[in-house]
């Protein structure tokens, strides 16, 4: 059995929406911010159970997939069905899902706000 670890940057999602997003039916993640940098290739997916507001909130949460997100635009209200979103705002940021690898053997991780590191 392999026992070695790497670094990965994770997002996390509130459930079902990460499950939703290893199972390719959620197609863009809407977020208020945008990552300093693309593309994120290898971007973990954390499902968990809680918004987290507030910096420094954590919770456990597990890793659903493996993506990459090469582009980001202006969320318009006509991508309300690729984000699964219930209601539409002005000011959000459609990040662009791809290369989904669902994790089969589903592991506990922490769930941070905005991008952060885990070891897997």
């Amino acid at each position: 059995m392999d026992e070695r670890k790497r670094t990965y940057q994770a997002l996390s999602i509130v459930e079902p929406f990460g499950r939703f997003i290893a199972e390719g039916k959620k197609k863009i993640e809407i977020r208020s911010w945008q990552p300093e940098s693309l593309p994120l290739k290898d971007l973990v997916i954390v499902e968990n159970k809680s918004y987290l507001t507030q910096d420094g909130d954590v919770e456990i949460g597990r890793a659903v997939a493996i993506i990459d997100i090469e582009s980001i635009h202006p969320w318009t209200e006509s991508a309300i069905t690729l984000a699964m979103a219930s209601y539409w705002e002005k000011g959000y940021w459609a990040w662009v899902i791809s290369n989904v690898r669902p994790i089969e053997n589903l592991m506990e991780v922490p769930a941070k706000r905005k991008i952060y590191s885990i070891d897997i």
